[in-house]
């Protein structure tokens, strides 16, 4: 069977007299959404790569609803980085994969546990899983910029508001490449940068802290870590000439 399968994937079509050879893009339906399947699991070591459609997410209204823990493309390494996408790409795409991984396992833990045995960090990537399915994965309905609290349970660091830009409405989004990986550090930042362990140090100053200088430069949204208070406004000189005194009150009889 794996070779009847890699004869037609690599070999979709020929032309008479010519050279090369048709590239085809195959849409399995799998059993009972069962990826173990002889079908799907040969055709995942011969593809280059799978992009896995999720039944749940699409329940829950997230289009495209692309899970991205089985998909891959074994091709991605070779045609991202600096000179063809952005020099961060590769380390925020493993950053993003890493901590929507660890939020996965969170949310199957709360199940069981319930959210008050979560620890601080626990909520840091559950709180992640949310906001990535909604604002990343998904590119429907614009969603409205959206605060983040502090000093609660939701949002146990003081860390910069995500405000997240209002994106066209519609289920055919046109996003750049760019406009995802901007996206995808400000949903970095919920984390501190310690947690943070995929990115390497020198990528990590220079793009965690864009949005901050954006704010000082008065460039983009304003967080509450980089807010500066306005100069208060210069108090009026005093005036040369004393106020004259007011006059004594009689006394009491």
């Amino acid at each position: 069977m794996y070779t009847d399968l890699a004869t037609i994937y690599e070999r979709a079509g020929r032309v008479e007299g010519r050279n090369g050879s048709i590239t085809q893009i195959p849409i399995l339906t799998m059993p009972n959404d069962d990826i173990t399947h002889p079908i799907p699991d040969l055709t995942g070591f011969i593809t280059e790569g799978q992009i896995y459609v999720d039944r749940q997410l699409h329940n829950r209204q997230i289009y495209p609803p692309i899970n991205v823990l089985p998909s891959l493309s074994r091709l991605m390494k070779s045609a991202i980085g600096e000179g063809m996408t952005r020099k961060d790409h590769g380390d925020v795409s493993n950053q993003l994969y890493a901590c929507y991984a660890i939020g996965k396992d969170v949310q199957a833990m709360k199940a069981v546990v319930g959210e008050e045995a979560l620890s601080a960090d626990d909520l840091l990537y559950l709180e992640f899983l949310h906001k990535f399915e909604k604002h990343f994965i998904s590119q429907g309905e614009p969603p409205a910029p959206e605060n983040r609290g502090f000093g609660s349970r939701e949002s146990p660091f003081q860390q910069p508001q995500i405000l997240l830009p209002a994106r066209p409405a519609g289920p055919y989004e046109n996003r750049s490449i760019f406009e995802s990986l901007d996206i995808g550090w400000q949903l970095l930042r919920i984390f501190p940068k310690q947690l943070l362990k995929r990115i390497p140090e020198n990528v990590l100053a220079e793009f965690y802290p864009r949005e901050a200088k954006a704010a000082e430069q008065g460039t983009g949204p304003v967080s509450p870590r980089t807010r500066r208070n306005p100069p208060s406004p210069k108090s009026d000189p005093p005036s040369p000439k004393s106020d004259p005194p007011s006059p004594k009150s009689d006394p009491l009889p």
